[in-house]
């Protein structure tokens, strides 16, 4: 197959796989607070997040991670990269290890949810979903600027967003908790 093909085939798995990881979690946010509902509620809610979950896992998480895999494979072989691999390509190599890392936690997730209440809280979930994030910068900054030295500007930045994604998480639970407390009053 040519290079270009295989290389756009990699960049839509990517996507698919990265919308996969973020939903996925968003729906474990959902089902994690359908919990705390009265039973008539969550007899509705939780088995219709379990199965939104397992159709999302299934259909579109599990399949993009094993393509952005095997085509990822295909470009470092078709490209040449594994006979003299780029120190920026051996640091995204890194960071895609620990996607996969971080892809198998959610898995083990799934498993547990299937058969057992979530422990983490919703507000532990929302940190957990913006991990996707950091990787995404960090495997754009790497595949763009192809230097893991400019990986340091990068790296500068990411901890500036993530700081302000915390930020943001604390802001909107706080307007969550008043906008609950008055709606009770």
């Amino acid at each position: 197959m040519d290079y270009l093909y295989i290389k756009a085939l990699h960049i839509i798995f990517v996507v698919t796989w990265f919308a996969g990881l973020f939903y996925i979690m968003r729906l474990y946010i959902y089902h994690r607070e359908a919990q705390d509902r009265p039973s008539e509620e969550q007899d509705i809610l939780i088995p219709q997040y379990r199965m939104m979950e397992r159709r999302l896992w299934y259909i579109i998480g599990w399949p993009s991670a094993i393509l952005t895999f095997i085509f990822g494979l295909s470009l470092i072989i078709e490209g040449g990269f594994y006979q003299n691999m780029p120190t920026w390509l051996w640091v995204k190599v890194g960071i895609l290890l620990a996607l996969y890392g971080y892809h198998f936690l959610v898995h083990r997730m799934f498993v547990r949810s299937r058969t057992q209440p979530f422990r983490a809280t919703s507000s532990q979930l929302r940190m957990l979903n913006e991990i996707p994030t950091l990787f995404l910068i960090s495997i754009v900054f790497l595949a763009v600027t192809k230097s893991a030295a400019r990986m340091g500007t990068g790296m500068v930045i990411l901890l500036g967003i993530m700081v302000a994604f915390m930020i943001i998480i604390r802001l909107y639970k706080r307007a969550r908790e008043a906008r609950q407390a008055s709606s009770k009053a």
